[in-house]
């Protein structure tokens, strides 16, 4: 009898300590306010941001020079060529004028290899240091408006370019939903532009 009692009195003990504590974490829920999301598009900071624009204006008038100074290399190397064909192959002149229009033409390639690389490392660190700034200005704004937490919202473009794209597209989007959310792309593109 004194074990059935003991079993009873257990069993009810326990009962009493898991209602009590479903109890107390129910209680804790209610009390804690949902949290305040936000959402950036960085994508739409990138197409539409000045600073950005400015940048990619900067960058095409940079390429036009380079591909002028490369046209014009590749000109006077077509014109010496042409040159070459005018002379005799057994002649001093034609080996001299052979091996300068070698050495231009090595010249050439490797500048154009140094201008396709140096551009892609400049929109590198570019891309870094505006996207730094994004994250840091993120930051401020949602802070200033008192945001738990910011989600990038990204827009998907349909059809795809390819399979790959799609592919891509599908295992990078995750934000698939986002009413409800406060929207600071426009406070933080602001603070971009004026350069805080």
């Amino acid at each position: 009898m004194k074990t059935k009692t003991m079993v009873l009195g257990c069993s009810a003990g326990l009962a009493v300590l898991l209602f009590s504590h479903e109890y107390t974490r129910a209680g804790s829920k209610a009390d804690t306010a949902a949290p305040k999301i936000g959402v950036v598009s960085v994508q739409k900071i990138f197409q539409d941001c000045k600073k950005h624009t400015k940048y990619m204006e900067e960058a095409i008038a940079e390429q036009q020079r380079v591909v002028a100074e490369l046209q014009k290399l590749k000109a006077e190397l077509e014109a010496e060529e042409a040159g070459l064909k005018a002379l005799k192959t057994d002649s001093t002149d034609y080996l001299a004028q052979f091996e300068r229009i070698f050495q231009k033409r090595a010249n050439l390639q490797a500048q154009q290899q140094f201008y396709k690389q140096s551009i892609e490392l400049k929109d590198q660190r570019w891309t870094e240091r505006l996207y730094k700034d994004i994250l840091r200005l993120t930051d401020q704004v949602a802070q200033q408006k008192g945001l738990d937490l910011v989600l990038e919202r990204d827009e998907v473009e349909f059809p795809a370019a390819s399979a790959r794209d799609l592919f891509m597209t599908i295992r990078s989007h995750k934000l698939l939903y986002s009413a409800g959310c406060l929207d600071i792309t426009d406070d933080v593109m602001a603070q971009l532009d004026a350069g805080k």
